[in-house]
């Protein structure tokens, strides 16, 4: 199940955005997931899943970023649980 967030961006902040159009919406994902995964908003498994990405790639992402992995016993529920529902 999903909803749906409208985020309205000014055009002129679009236009300066030094992405190809059609990266753009897959980048603002990506930074989203990353910055509320470093506040301790998001657990890794749903910052993987708001990223679109596997947990093998946003593990690399996390890495290149120098972003620090927080693990605790509910994140490892919650991965056993994703890794459940992905097989």
């Amino acid at each position: 199940m999903t909803k749906t967030l409208i985020l309205e961006i000014p055009e002129d902040v679009l236009e300066s955005v030094k992405l190809p159009p059609d990266e753009i919406e897959k980048e603002f994902r990506q930074e989203l997931a990353l910055a509320l995964y470093k506040r301790g908003v998001l657990s890794s498994g749903k910052a993987c899943v708001l990223a679109q990405l596997t947990r093998w790639q946003f593990e690399m992402l996390l890495g290149h970023r120098r972003i620090t992995r927080h693990y605790s016993a509910a994140d490892l529920e919650e991965d056993i649980q994703y890794a459940q529902s992905h097989q």
